[in-house]
């Protein structure tokens, strides 16, 4: 196994000790969840470049590149809908699981057209600002709760509304980004006709 598969095997091992510590009630958690999750992260990032770099790509790898992924940020999402501290809306949740079942259908009808489809710009948008917004969110989480900063009720209803903005933004970027894989590929969709 080459070294990318294996930094994207260390991000699906990660998500449950992500897990583990957005749930435990332990000293500064939320503080190891950040790191985990920063941890995480650094791996989705270095291990497609080492695969492209040294020519590493395997059918391995791109098939669990992207499910490391999204189970990693679905995760976290998921986590927050549950913690009364960021109060997230399950409705952002929904929108994002529900584009990520479209692209990887699409993804199903082009492998079987034969048609690669690549991780375009607004994709790769959507995917690091989801991911600077849940990094951003841990560490709020981490400053407040790990170490019992005293946070008067307005910085944290502003934090509160900070937070819900950049959920909104993160699944705007989603549901263009699926706009933008639906447009593109709605030929294989539309090919009976």
């Amino acid at each position: 196994m080459n070294l990318p598969n294996k930094l994207t095997l260390i991000r699906v091992f990660l998500v449950p000790f992500f897990l583990i510590f957005m749930y435990i009630d332990i000293p500064f958690h939320y503080g190891i969840a950040l790191i985990i999750f920063a941890a995480a992260s650094v791996t989705d990032a270095l291990d497609g470049k080492i695969a492209r770099k040294n020519h590493l790509v395997t059918n391995f790898g791109k098939f669990l590149d992207p499910l490391a992924d999204k189970v990693l940020v679905m995760a976290a999402l998921a986590s927050f809908v549950e913690c009364p501290d960021v109060q997230m809306s399950a409705i952002p949740l929904i929108i994002i699981i529900a584009r990520e079942f479209m692209v990887s259908g699409l993804r199903l009808l082009a492998a079987d057209s034969g048609v690669v489809v690549a991780a375009g710009i607004w994709g790769k948008l959507k995917t690091a600002f989801t991911m600077v917004t849940i990094v951003g969110i841990l560490l709020w989480l981490s400053i407040v709760h790990d170490f019992s900063f005293g946070i008067s009720r307005s910085v944290q209803d502003g934090a509160d509304v900070v937070i819900t903005v950049l959920i909104w933004i993160s699944t705007a970027l989603t549901v263009i980004s699926g706009c933008v894989y639906l447009k593109g590929y709605w030929h294989l969709i539309d090919s009976d006709k």
